[in-house]
């Protein structure tokens, strides 16, 4: 059985811990923020009793006070019950975290002055952020570059997180609110028009036969696949972890739900997850 694995994201108030756990949610580690430091041999003790849990994140910031003093050796009582356990530490300059409570008017977690708040809290997490696995700097970081920092420090592979969705519909229903890419496929010969294929659909086999002799079909869904997979990358450096491919013709039964199973084995072979789905599939069959 794998190791549990548990990653302690800790830092300074500000630094983008709770972006951090976002990060570590996206690549499927079950979250925790503000466990109390001595509560965690207790929770490990139920990770151990819990067998598909073996990825976890734990938040812990400054609201921890006392219970930080405890850290170390609550972490040696962690590796003790035979668990990975490693600290990413969250670091931002004082200007940045000024600049930050302000946009945002966050108080402190001291509640005092800020800019004093900032200089205390650097010392009570002085001896923390030595004992770090990896301190990372968030000053200039966009979300996307901290996932990335993230996913080298998880040795991840990045080609594998991202999850893709392509949904055909009907434009007469409107487009699906959560699409990332839009494409429309009222280009082609609508199958509807045809007598013997407009009671079915573009799973059907006479409305695949039919589309397939379009001379111009298998290149659109070559290029198209294409096009896809190499935006992909840029997605997934600005930080997403799932995409909505969104493929429309009039009524999304016959073009856009052939388009959108073809593409979808397109991205299966490419090695991405793909789920396939047919939102208006059934509207305008009587």
């Amino acid at each position: 059985m794998n190791k549990i694995k548990v990653f302690i994201v800790t830092g300074m108030s500000g630094a983008g811990k709770s972006q951090a756990l976002k990060c570590f949610e996206d690549f499927g580690f079950y979250c925790i923020d503000n466990l109390p430091t001595d509560l965690m041999p207790f929770f490990a003790k139920l990770l151990d009793a819990k067998k598909y849990l073996r990825n976890v994140a734990l938040g812990m910031d400054i609201r921890e006070g006392k219970y930080l003093k405890d850290f170390v050796s609550s972490l040696e009582n962690l590796i003790r019950l035979g668990i990975d356990c490693k600290i990413i530490f969250l670091d931002a300059s004082d200007f940045i975290l000024l600049q930050r409570f302000s946009e945002t008017r966050h108080k402190h977690p001291l509640g005092k002055n800020l800019s004093r708040a900032i200089k205390q809290e650097r010392r009570i997490l002085s001896n923390l952020k030595s004992a770090s696995n990896k301190v990372i700097d968030t000053s200039k970081l966009t979300l996307g570059e901290l996932k990335e920092i993230i996913s080298a420090a998880l040795e991840l592979k990045r080609s594998k997180e991202m999850n893709l969705s392509v949904t055909s519909f009907g434009f007469k229903y409107g487009i699906p609110l959560d699409a990332d890419i839009v494409m429309d496929v009222r280009f082609l010969p609508n199958p509807n028009y045809i007598p013997r294929l407009k009671k079915k659909t573009g799973l059907d086999k006479g409305v695949k036969n039919y589309l397939e002799s379009k001379p111009m079909l298998k290149k659109f869904i070559e290029r198209y696949s294409d096009q896809i997979k190499d935006l992909i990358p840029l997605y997934i450096k600005e930080g997403k972890s799932y995409l909505t491919i969104a493929i429309g013709c009039t009524g999304g039964r016959h073009r856009s739900v052939f388009i959108s199973n073809q593409i979808a084995k397109k991205m299966e072979r490419f090695g991405f997850s793909v789920s396939e789905y047919h939102r208006d599939i059934r509207k305008s069959i009587q």
